[in-house]
């Protein structure tokens, strides 16, 4: 079952790539959230996107929003990714694919890459926003778009 707008932000618990615990219902009141799910670090469209949030990471915080992107690569696969291509914003470590499912993020390509798709939560944990796409590029000006409107 896939998250649809007004749902809750779901309660999960998953390690970035430094090790430390996320935890989903500590950031409810804190800021808007940003979390995409990419089918795999190091992969030509996964770092297109990754590294056009980076390019465009002041955007995002100056509207207030965190941005965190999900894949199923483990912890050390993230800090390596992050080291090479210098990502300013938090990779969890869905290597069990729980939270992937929590999402109802569904596979692409005949069920062979994992989905890529992005949610955006208001300050208050409520999804306002989603997006589908295997191309990585409408991903980031697609939430940048939604935020804007919702400062507006």
């Amino acid at each position: 079952m896939s998250l649809e707008l007004g749902d809750t932000l779901p309660d999960f618990e998953l390690n970035d790539q430094n090790g430390k615990a996320f935890i989903s219902k500590e950031e409810i009141g804190k800021s808007p959230l940003i979390i995409y799910f990419y089918p795999k670090n190091f992969t030509p469209g996964c770092t297109r996107e990754a590294c056009s949030f980076r390019d465009n990471f002041e955007d995002f915080t100056d509207l207030g929003a965190r941005v965190i992107g999900i894949s199923g690569d483990d912890e050390k696969s993230h800090q390596k990714f992050a080291t090479r291509y210098k990502l300013p914003f938090t990779l969890l470590a869905d290597s069990n694919n729980k939270v992937r499912r929590k999402f109802g993020v569904k596979p692409n390509l005949l069920g062979i890459l994992p989905g890529r798709e992005t949610f955006v939560f208001s300050t208050e944990g409520t999804l306002t926003f989603k997006f589908k796409a295997m191309g990585a590029d409408p991903h980031i000006q697609k939430a940048l778009r939604h935020l804007r409107k919702q400062h507006e």
